[in-house]
C-alpha cells in the first residue's frame, strides 16, 4: 500500500482518488489554498457537487495546511490543479522522500521566457531543480479520461509517460484496476504536447459540428466534422514532431484517443460548436459559457501568438486560422479549400 497525496480537489483530482482507494492505497485529497471553503463543503457532506457523486470515506479530505507534512511521507504526489496553477504547485513541492513519484494530471503547454514551448514536466523539473529538490520521478498523464466516467467505473484506458519508463510501468501496476487501465510510454514530450493541443483541435472540430445550425441543440454536422478531424490529426503530427515529440504518439491514446473523447462532449467542443454557428469567442464566453473554463481557449491565449510566429498557414491551416479568430475576436469559418 502506498501513501498518495492529491493536490487539487476539482473533478479530476477527486476522480483519480477513486481507483486509488479501490487498490487499497492510503489516499489524501488536499485542496489548494483557494479551496478551503470547498474542502469544508465536501468533507462535511462527503459529496462532490460537480461529479454528483458520494466520496468514499476512505478518501481523506484535507485543507492545504496539511500538504507539506503529507508530501514529506508520500510515495506518490498527484498534481491536479488547473493550468494557471501549475507553477504554483511546483513551488509547493519541497521536502519529499527519496524516489517519490510525481504524477501530473494537468494538461497543457506553455511558452517560457526564451519563447520556447515547454511541457509541464519540463517546467516542473526546472522549478524543483531551482529549489534543490532531488530524487524524484515525473510522470505525465495523458489519454482519454472523463472524470465522471472514472468515478462511475466506466472502462477507461489512459497513458502514463516518463523518461524513466520502468518507473512508469511500476506505477501503472500500482494504480491500474479492472476499469482504469494504464498504458505506458517513454515519450513524455509527445504525450504532454498532445494532451495540450488536443483541446484546441477539439474546439475546431466542434466548429464543424455547429455549421449550418441555428440552435445549439441541433443535430451535429458529422460529415464536415470527420473531415476536420482528419486534418486535425495531420496537424497534430506535424506540431508534435516539430516540438521534438514522437509523431507516432499522436496515433495512440494521447492523440487520436483523447481528441475523439474531447470532440464527442465537453467544454472545448461546446465552445467550438457555438463558434461554428457564427458567434465570436467573446460573445459565447460572456453570454453562454461565462463561468466555464475552456482549456483550449486558455492555451491559445497563453501560446497562440508564439504559434503564429513559428508556424505558417500552409503548415497548420486549421490551427493558425483558429488562433487568429480567438486572439482578435473574429468569427471563425473553416476554409474548405485546405482539404
Amino acid at each position: 500500500m502506498s501513501k498518495i497525496v492529491i493536490l487539487g480537489a476539482g473533478s479530476m483530482g477527486t476522480a483519480f482518488a477513486f481507483p486509488a482507494v479501490e487498490k487499497k492505497h492510503e489516499v489524501f485529497l488536499v485542496g489548494t489554498y483557494l479551496e478551503d471553503k470547498f474542502i469544508d463543503q465536501i468533507s462535511k457532506k462527503r459529496f462532490h457537487p460537480a461529479l454528483k457523486v458520494k466520496i468514499p470515506n476512505k478518501i481523506k479530505i484535507l485543507k492545504f495546511d496539511f500538504f507539506y507534512e503529507l508530501i514529506a511521507v508520500a510515495d506518490i504526489i498527484v498534481i491536479a490543479v488547473n493550468s494557471k496553477g501549475i507553477e504554483w504547485a511546483a513551488e509547493q513541492i519541497v521536502t519529499i522522500k527519496k524516489n517519490t513519484n510525481i504524477i501530473i494530471l494537468t494538461k497543457g503547454l506553455s511558452v517560457n521566457v526564451n519563447n520556447k514551448y515547454e511541457i509541464y514536466a519540463d517546467k516542473f523539473n526546472k522549478i524543483l531543480n531551482k529549489n534543490n529538490v532531488k530524487n524524484y520521478n515525473l510522470i505525465g498523464a495523458g489519454g482519454p479520461c472523463l472524470a465522471k466516467d472514472l468515478v462511475s467505473k466506466v472502462f477507461t484506458n489512459v497513458i502514463y509517460a516518463s523518461s524513466n519508463f520502468k518507473e512508469a510501468k511500476k506505477i501503472s501496476k500500482l494504480l491500474s484496476t479492472n476499469n482504469y487501465k494504464i498504458s505506458c510510454s517513454a515519450d513524455i514530450k509527445g504525450v504532454e504536447i498532445c494532451a495540450g493541443i488536443k483541446n484546441i483541435y477539439s474546439m475546431i472540430v466542434g466548429t464543424a459540428m455547429g455549421l449550418n445550425s441555428e440552435n445549439e441543440n441541433d443535430n451535429l454536422n458529422l460529415n464536415m466534422a470527420s473531415v476536420v478531424f482528419k486534418q486535425a490529426i495531420s496537424e497534430m503530427i506535424f506540431f508534435t514532431k516539430k516540438l521534438g515529440g514522437n509523431p507516432n504518439t499522436v496515433l495512440g491514446l494521447a492523440g487520436i484517443g483523447d481528441l475523439y473523447v474531447s470532440c464527442t462532449g465537453g467544454r472545448n467542443a461546446k465552445m467550438g460548436k457555438l463558434m461554428g454557428m457564427g458567434f465570436t469567442y467573446n460573445f459565447v464566453k460572456q453570454n453562454k459559457m461565462k463561468d466555464t473554463t475552456v482549456e483550449g481557449a486558455e492555451l491559445i491565449f497563453d501560446i497562440g501568438r508564439q504559434i503564429l510566429k513559428d508556424f505558417s498557414h500552409k503548415q497548420l491551416p486549421l490551427m493558425t486560422s483558429f488562433v487568429k479568430a480567438l486572439l482578435f475576436n473574429r468569427k471563425f469559418k473553416i476554409n474548405i479549400n485546405i482539404f
